[in-house]
C-alpha cells in the first residue's frame, strides 16, 4: 500500500478515508428498498460525506459542535457521522422513538447546533425548536412523508440532497487527532439519556475493534498499519445489522466493517423477517447481528413459518452474532441447531465500557436457562468487588463488571454521575458499570443482574425512575412503582404498581394512555396494577421485590 495514504492519528475520519481511498470503488453500502434505497461505493459514500461536511461548516459548524442524527437507517446517517467527524464536530445518536418531551431534553442537554432529520420526523422537531437557541441548521431528508412542509418552514428546514448536490465532493479538511470526542447518548440512572464521551482513539480500540472487526488478528499498534488491515479481495465480507444505527451495538459494527473494507447492509424500515431472510441471501451476508431474543426469536418463528431453506438462502452465512442484549441459552440453542454452519456469537460491552466480551458456540455445561455468561476479551475486563479489588476467580464473590485502559472521558455536562461511575483506583482509572457479576474458576464472568433496577426489554433500557415521574404526575395519583417482569420475547416488559390518590379511582387503561403521551413506547407499561399501598422502606426507598410480585412478575 502507498505510505501516503496511511492515516496520521486513530481518528475516525482519518481511518474511513483510508480505507476509501484503497478500495474506492468497492461496494461499500448497500440501503435495501424503501424511498432512499440506494448503493454506494466507497468512493461514492466518501463524496457524499465530503459534500454534507463542507456544508455543515459553510452553516457554521466547527469543531466540537454537536449534529444530531435523527434518522432511521439509512445512507444518511452514515453520512453524517462522517461529515461530523471530518470538520471535527461530533455526532449525536437521537432515539427516533422519542416524544416531544424527550425530544426536547436530548436536543438541549447534548447542545445540538445542527440536526439531520427523516422528513417525517419533521412536526416534531418543529414543536420543540423554538426552545432550543443553539439549534440553527435542520437538514431534512426526504421520504414521502405528506403534510409536513408546514413544520418544515416553520424552523426553515432544507433540503437533505438539494444541500449535497450544491456543496462541494472533494476534500481539503484541517488535520484532526485522535483526541478529537465520540458521543453516545445512552440511559442514565435519573431515567433521562446522558452522552458518554469517548476520545476517538479510545472509542476505536475499545467499541469498534482497533483495526480487527472479527477479534482474532488482533488490535493494531500503529496507524499506518490499517492500511493492511482494509480487505483487498473480490468477496468482501457483508455485514447485516438487524438493528437501528442509533444503537451502540449497530454503529460500532458497521463502523468497524466499513473501516476494514467491507460491505454493510441497512434495512431501512421497521423489523420485517421475511425482508432480512431474503436480503441475507440477495446480498450474500456474512454475519447477521441481533438484538437479544426480541430480534432472534420473530427471525426464527418467520424462518420456519416461511419454509426454512427451501425459501431463503443462507448459505453465505458464516456467523449470528447479537449485541445489546443477550440472547437467551434455550435460543441459543435453537439457532446453533437451525443453522449448524454459523459460529453463534453472545457479545457484551455498554456505552460506557464498549466491547468487553462475548460467548461463542455451546458447551456440554451451558444449563437450559439461568443468567448469561462470557469470556472477556482481555485482563482489562475484571470485576472488582466493594472494595474495588479484582474478585478471586471461583470465590463465589459477588462484585460490579469493570474496564480499564481504552475508557470514555465521562459524561457530558455530568460531572457528579461521572465522579460516581469513573473512579481511581489500585493504580488505575476504571468504568464501574452497574453489572453484578461473578467470576468462575475459568475466567468466565456470569452475569447476575443490573445492581440498579434498569429493565432491558428487548434492548432497549428503561429506567424505572423516569416513568415513575410521569404516573407521578398524574393528579389520579398518589404513589408508584415501576418494574421489569419476564416475558418471553423480550425479556422483560415494564409494569407498574400504583397507589392511587385519596378519592381517585384511575383506571389502568387511563394511565397507560398518559404515559404514552409523554414517553417513548417501549417505556410505557404493558401492565398496571392498582394497590392500596406502595410499600417502601423506612427510609422511604422502593420495595421493588414486593413490587415485582405485586405486579405479577414474581418473586425477582
Amino acid at each position: 500500500m502507498t505510505s501516503h495514504l496511511a492515516p496520521k492519528h486513530f481518528n475516525l475520519a482519518d481511518i474511513w478515508e483510508c480505507a476509501a481511498a484503497v478500495v474506492p470503488h468497492r461496494e461499500a453500502l448497500v440501503v435495501v428498498a424503501g424511498p432512499n434505497g440506494r448503493r454506494l461505493t466507497y468512493g461514492e459514500l466518501e463524496a457524499r460525506a465530503n459534500r454534507l461536511a463542507h456544508a455543515l461548516v459553510e452553516r457554521g459548524v466547527g469543531p466540537g459542535d454537536h449534529v444530531g442524527c435523527y434518522l432511521r437507517n439509512g445512507s444518511e446517517y452514515v453520512e453524517a457521522f462522517l461529515a461530523a467527524f471530518k470538520i471535527r464536530a461530533v455526532p449525536i445518536n437521537v432515539n427516533y422513538r422519542y416524544v416531544a418531551d424527550e425530544l426536547a431534553y436530548l436536543f438541549d442537554d447534548a447542545d445540538l447546533v445542527a440536526v439531520v432529520h427523516h422528513a417525517e420526523f419533521a412536526d416534531r422537531v418543529a414543536e420543540v425548536a423554538p426552545g432550543l437557541p443553539l439549534l440553527r441548521t435542520y437538514l431534512s431528508v426526504a421520504d414521502g412523508t405528506p403534510g409536513v412542509d408546514e413544520a418544515l418552514a416553520a424552523v426553515g428546514a432544507e433540503d437533505y440532497e438539494a444541500v449535497l448536490a450544491a456543496s462541494s465532493p472533494a476534500g481539503g479538511f484541517p488535520e484532526r487527532s485522535g483526541d478529537d470526542h465520540y458521543v453516545l447518548y445512552t440511559g442514565g440512572t435519573t431515567g433521562m439519556p446522558k452522552g458518554v464521551v469517548w476520545r476517538q482513539e479510545d472509542a476505536f480500540f475499545a467499541c469498534i475493534g482497533g483495526g480487527d472487526p472479527t477479534r482474532y488478528e488482533g488490535t493494531v499498534d500503529r496507524p499506518e498499519e490499517l492500511l493492511d488491515r482494509v480487505q483487498d479481495t473480490d468477496t468482501p465480507f457483508t455485514f447485516l445489522p438487524v438493528a437501528p444505527l442509533m444503537h451502540a451495538a449497530a454503529q460500532w459494527t458497521s463502523m468497524s466493517w466499513l473501516y476494514a473494507g467491507g460491505r454493510v447492509i441497512l434495512m431501512p424500515g421497521s423489523l420485517d423477517p421475511d425482508a432480512i431472510w431474503r436480503a441475507v441471501g440477495d446480498e450474500g451476508v456474512n454475519l447477521l447481528v441481533v438484538v437479544g431474543d426480541a430480534v432472534a426469536r420473530p427471525l426464527l418463528d418467520a424462518w420456519e413459518a416461511g419454509g426454512g431453506a427451501d425459501t431463503y438462502d443462507t448459505s453465505s452465512l458464516m456467523a449470528i452474532g447479537s449485541g445489546g442484549a443477550p440472547l437467551t441459552p434455550a435460543l441459543r440453542r435453537r439457532l446453533a441447531a437451525t443453522f449448524p454452519h454459523c459460529v453463534i456469537n453472545d457479545g457484551f460491552g455498554s456505552s460506557e465500557t464498549g466491547a468487553q466480551g462475548a460467548r461463542q458456540g455451546l458447551s456440554a455445561d451451558d444449563p437450559d436457562d439461568g443468567p448469561p455468561r462470557f469470556n472477556p476479551l482481555d485482563d482489562n475486563t475484571l470485576v472488582l468487588d466493594d472494595d474495588l479489588r479484582p474478585v478471586e476467580p471461583g470465590s463465589g464473590v459477588t462484585g460490579r463488571v469493570a474496564l480499564r485502559g481504552h475508557i470514555p472521558l465521562g459524561y457530558h455536562k455530568d460531572p457528579e454521575k461521572t465522579a460516581q461511575t469513573f473512579v481511581e483506583a489500585g493504580g488505575h482509572r476504571w468504568v464501574v458499570t452497574g453489572d453484578m457479576a461473578r467470576v468462575e474458576a475459568d475466567g468466565t464472568i456470569v452475569l447476575l443482574g443490573r445492581g440498579s433496577v434498569c429493565i432491558n426489554t428487548g434492548g432497549e433500557k428503561v429506567y424505572p425512575e423516569e416513568v415513575e415521574a410521569v404516573l407521578k404526575a398524574h393528579e389520579d395519583v398518589y404513589d408508584a412503582v415501576v418494574v421489569g417482569v419476564d416475558d418471553e420475547r423480550w425479556g422483560q416488559t415494564v409494569a407498574a404498581v400504583v397507589q392511587p390518590a385519596p378519592g381517585a379511582t384511575p383506571t389502568s387503561e387511563a394511565l397507560v394512555e398518559h404515559c404514552k403521551a409523554h414517553l417513548a413506547g417501549y417505556k410505557v407499561p404493558r401492565a398496571v396494577t392498582l394497590v392500596d399501598e406502595v410499600v417502601r422502606s423506612p427510609v422511604g426507598k422502593a420495595d421493588y421485590r414486593w413490587a415485582k410480585v405485586a405486579a405479577g412478575g414474581g418473586a425477582g
